[in-house]
């Protein structure tokens, strides 16, 4: 079990290994996630693994909307809520591209993408071309980590690296919205709320000529 302060040169050992097929550990502001290639089916069939699931589609986090717009049909008004709330702690699901491998999203035909508002997942997911599966480092139906000793607790040898960058800052999942049907649904609460949401939605709307 490697165990890396989050230094510039561990991050870049750490992209190393997710370009080559690893699963790394890595800190986000909301909780530690757990990542490797999205476009690498077996490094996808061991994150599977290790969370004790396979029913649940994993969020994929990007370093820009550029990356997202490579794997998901973004709407209009989801491209607003993301200029106002990425990077942050909010994940919007689109219509998923053909480009991203069926079992990433357990055959459903959306993905939910999230820009992070931390430096070091940001570094990472740059560093491994832009996209990184973002999934919770913890065991399902266990407490999502905080800290990277929760999460070396729970998931032990069965990463490749674990990324220390201390406690995150929320400590909580994300809020995750649907934008798959013309009306945005909350599929999560968490730290952006519907009404949040809601309220840039409807801006746009009254800014936008009849």
């Amino acid at each position: 079990m490697r165990v890396l302060k989050a230094t510039r040169n561990n991050i870049l050992t750490a992209s190393r290994i997710v370009r080559k097929g690893g699963l790394v550990v890595y800190p986000t502001e909301t909780v530690y996630g757990l990542g490797c290639d999205p476009f690498n089916i077996e490094a996808v069939k061991r994150v599977f693994k290790v969370k004790g699931e396979r029913i649940k589609p994993p969020p994929i986090l990007a370093s820009s909307i550029i990356h997202v717009d490579k794997i998901a049909y973004m709407s209009q008004e989801g491209k607003k809520v993301a200029e106002k709330f990425w990077p942050g702690p909010l994940t919007l699901v689109f219509p998923k591209r053909l480009v991203l491998p069926d079992i990433v999203t357990c055959n459903v035909d959306s993905v939910g993408v999230r820009i992070p508002k931390h430096d070091v997942a940001l570094q990472l997911i740059s560093l491994s071309n832009g996209l990184l599966i973002g999934t919770s480092a913890n065991r399902t139906g266990e407490k999502p980590p905080r800290t990277v000793q929760e999460a070396t607790r729970q998931l032990k040898e069965e990463v490749d690296v674990f990324l220390d960058g201390g406690p995150t800052t929320l400590g909580r999942p994300s809020t995750v919205a649907d934008f798959t049907s013309k009306k945005p649904r909350i599929l999560r609460e968490g730290p952006i709320s519907l009404k949040e949401i809601s309220d840039i939605i409807s801006k746009k709307n009254k800014s936008t000529p009849n």
